[in-house]
């Protein structure tokens, strides 16, 4: 297996009602879901479930780019969770970044696009395994993926599946779309300078991505090529399902 493939481990945490770690493109996120559970009288929501998600860093205190994560990241959840199902309840999602790339803080100020997006894909990844594990109620799966526009010595715009960090810093524009597994779009979030007809392009390309036939997805390069994270996914459930089967096929 290579450093650029996807790693999960399910149900790893005792006091949570579930957990999930994923690896993937340089992070390893540790997630846990409490709830449904009693909700504060402020929070509570009289039809549905209030989703409350904590993003904590790798190094230091969270600051303005972990709350602006979680903005997205509980918006992007009440679309998939069954809220309607457990109203005046909370379901709690907090992720934990324990590895990052090297140089994710090198520079930061290099672009716009290097500042918040990046780990997006890996944290929405690690909250579908950690609701799945849980055994919270969804209508779908998500799929993320992400590019990056560079602009090269010839001045022709390169659009990068899956970047670097360093490609990252050095990119025009910065961009994450999210599918479900019915193939529809769920997450578009961009950063940095972008024309309309670029945003297209990268709309057809995610949703090859993150949408792919039967057989392998190919990219353009070597980074992501045959990474199908819907199909990893699926997988994943499966082995976790047979292993907690297992003692039915005893004796």
């Amino acid at each position: 297996m290579s450093r650029d493939d996807p790693e999960a481990r399910l149900s790893h945490l005792p006091k949570a009602d579930g957990s999930a770690t994923f690896s993937y493109a340089g992070y390893t996120i540790v997630g846990a879901v409490n709830g449904p559970i009693e909700v504060q009288r402020r929070d509570e929501l009289p039809e549905e479930a209030a989703i409350d998600v904590v993003v904590r860093p790798a190094a230091g205190v969270g600051g303005t780019r972990e709350r602006h994560l979680e903005s997205i990241l509980e918006a992007t959840l009440r679309q998939i969770i069954l809220v309607n199902s457990f109203p005046r309840t909370l379901i709690q999602v907090i992720l934990q970044v324990t590895v990052s790339p090297d140089n994710e803080y090198v520079n930061a100020k290099v672009t716009q696009a290097s500042l918040n997006l990046p780990m997006l894909p890996a944290l929405l990844e690690t909250a579908v395994l950690t609701l799945l594990s849980a055994g919270v109620p969804l209508t779908a799966t998500v799929t993320p993926a992400s590019f990056s526009i560079n602009a090269s010595t010839d001045n022709k715009n390169e659009i990068i599946p899956n970047p670097t960090p360093r490609q990252v810093e050095t990119s025009r524009s910065f961009h994450v779309f999210a599918f479900t597994s019915h193939e529809e779009l769920l997450l578009a979030e961009s950063e940095g300078c972008f024309t309309t007809a670029e945003w297209d392009n990268l709309y057809s390309q995610a949703r090859a991505y993150c949408c792919p036939p039967d057989t392998d997805v190919v990219m353009d390069n070597d980074r992501g090529a045959n990474v199908d994270l819907k199909n990893f996914v699926r997988t994943t459930m499966q082995e976790k399902i047979a292993e907690d089967l297992h003692w039915k096929t005893l004796g």
